[in-house]
């Protein structure tokens, strides 16, 4: 048996989903003690507490452990996340899969969600996060829509995007009235909070992701799901479970294990489409590339 470092924690590799009997039973510790003893249940095994179920607190109770929920990628056992999309609306923090990395998802709409999800990924006050849609009605109530044209005589950039999405692309757009300001403020405090005039916005094509975001009939803020010590992504949902089930997290959903790679972010609110973030989604002839663009973007975007 050989120890490899895994999100910042060394786990034992021979054990790592080599036979994949039971892995939604199985924790992976690190060669230190553990803070606290951790459950992960199966859906077959769910028994909530009432007592979780209450959430007008802005924590939950973590006594009946993490929701630990195994689909098939092709989503043809959907079904299994409707208990997902129940704790969703009721004000959990979770993980599902997309088509890029996985991301860390609430409801756009719960204040005490929304701080919970920046607390347990640690993500930095300055670092916008962005939205996970269904359609594009989702978009256009949450956003001003796309631009009609661009400055170099491209008139109709809407057509052209629709070639896009559902896919890897994160498109930044100016934020609607109807999205909350919780989704795109920054500050250090109370007092110093503002708020951006555009957020991130996805379409992914995943089918468990899609059937999530049908189920939930609205968008979910999201971030993606990266280690808390590396600048890297977790691609393995059990190694995601083992990192965050102590930093509060409720859910996480397992459809196998990702590809390294985020999305392609594309600025859409100057005067033509800026490719800010080269990720999975080939750049295309009509966004415009600066110079200084990087693999690296914004990485807060799934």
């Amino acid at each position: 048996m050989t120890l490899e470092p895994c999100g910042g924690a060394t786990v034992a590799s021979s054990f790592r989903r080599s036979l994949n009997l039971f892995p939604s039973r199985m924790s992976f510790w690190s060669i230190e003690p553990p803070r606290q003893a951790r459950r992960f249940t199966t859906l077959a095994l769910v028994k909530r507490s009432p007592k979780r179920l209450k959430y007008s607190a802005p924590r939950f109770r973590k006594d009946d452990g993490l929701l630990y929920v195994e689909v098939d990628p092709s989503g043809a056992d959907a079904w299994k996340v409707d208990p997902v999309v129940e704790l969703l609306k009721e004000g959990a923090v979770g993980v599902i899969p997309t088509d890029t990395v996985y991301a860390m998802v609430c409801d756009v709409k719960n204040h005490s969600a929304i701080e919970r999800l920046r607390r347990i990924n640690n993500v930095e006050t300055l670092k916008p996060l962005s939205i996970l849609c269904h359609s594009f009605h989702d978009i256009d109530t949450y956003t001003t829509g796309f631009p009609r044209g661009t400055g170099q005589g491209f008139a109709n950039i809407f057509r052209a995007v629709k070639h896009c999405l559902p896919g890897p692309y994160t498109f930044i757009l100016t934020a609607s009235k109807a999205l909350p300001k919780q989704c795109t403020r920054y500050g250090t405090t109370t007092s110093k909070y503002a708020s951006r005039k555009t957020v991130g916005v996805r379409i992914p094509d995943d089918a468990v992701c899609q059937a999530i975001l049908e189920k939930m009939d609205e968008p979910l803020l999201s971030t993606s799901v990266k280690s808390p010590k590396e600048n890297v992504w977790i691609m393995d949902p059990v190694v995601i479970a083992d990192v965050y089930g102590l930093e509060g997290l409720d859910f996480v959903v397992d459809a196998g294990i990702r590809v390294a790679e985020p999305s392609t972010v594309v600025g859409m609110t100057g005067s033509f489409p800026l490719l800010i973030r080269q990720g999975k989604g080939p750049k295309q002839p009509w966004m415009v590339a600066e110079e200084n663009t990087t693999n690296e973007g914004d990485a807060s975007a799934a």
